[in-house]
């Protein structure tokens, strides 16, 4: 058996040639491979000085104001995105195609609201292209956007979604239940909307 003893100066320059070494190639080393940068959806878009307010809405539930709803954004002369869900699409394609003819733009909210989170990158692929197939057969335009159902993403999420070409929406103001006052409307006062909000550079709060 051989041993080996190191004298310190030899030990010393051999160390400072290790560290030089060493910090050399952390240089080097791709920042990805240290650090992955979490996937993020769009949550606001810079349009410079514009003031702008984007409004959307989602629709996974019942119809029965959609056609009112037309009736008040046409009034005030204002065009919003609606992510639909498939099951929607089928329940009420006669919604889907007003909405489609009163020139809003409808885009997925999945095929079944289900948990993507949850969900495979194959599965969530597969209902990214039903819920698609479902609205373009109405509206005659693919979906290039989704906003995942419950607002939940991951990592493995967002590169799914993107992966099959489309993109994830977020909103930049947190969503809430809000009751509308519908007096004078002609509708119901149990009148609620699940309206969703985001604020592309807009300092509204």
């Amino acid at each position: 058996m051989k041993i080996i003893i190191w004298k310190k100066k030899a030990a010393a320059l051999l160390a400072a040639a290790l560290a030089v070494s060493l910090g050399g190639y952390a240089a080097s080393y791709p920042t990805e491979a240290l650090a992955t940068e979490r996937q993020l959806p769009i949550y606001c878009v810079d349009r410079g000085q514009q003031k702008i307010c984007s409004i959307s809405f989602d629709a996974a539930w019942g119809n029965e104001d959609t056609q009112t709803l037309i009736n008040i954004l046409e009034q005030y002369n204002v065009k919003t995105t609606f992510f639909v869900v498939g099951d929607w699409v089928d329940k009420y394609p006669e919604s889907v195609k007003a909405l489609n003819d009163a020139g809003h733009e409808i885009m997925s909210h999945s095929a079944h609201h289900d948990h993507y989170n949850s969900l495979s990158t194959e599965k969530i692929t597969a209902d990214l292209k039903e819920s698609s197939d479902k609205i373009e057969a109405i509206t005659g335009v693919r979906p290039t956007l989704i906003r995942c159902p419950y607002g939940e993403y991951d990592d493995h999420v967002v590169k799914a979604i993107r992966d099959y070409g489309m993109e994830p929406i977020q909103w930049d103001v947190d969503s809430h239940v809000i009751k509308i006052n519908t007096e004078g409307l002609g509708v119901s006062q149990s009148l609620y909307f699940f309206l969703v909000i985001y604020v592309c550079q807009c300092k509204l709060c």
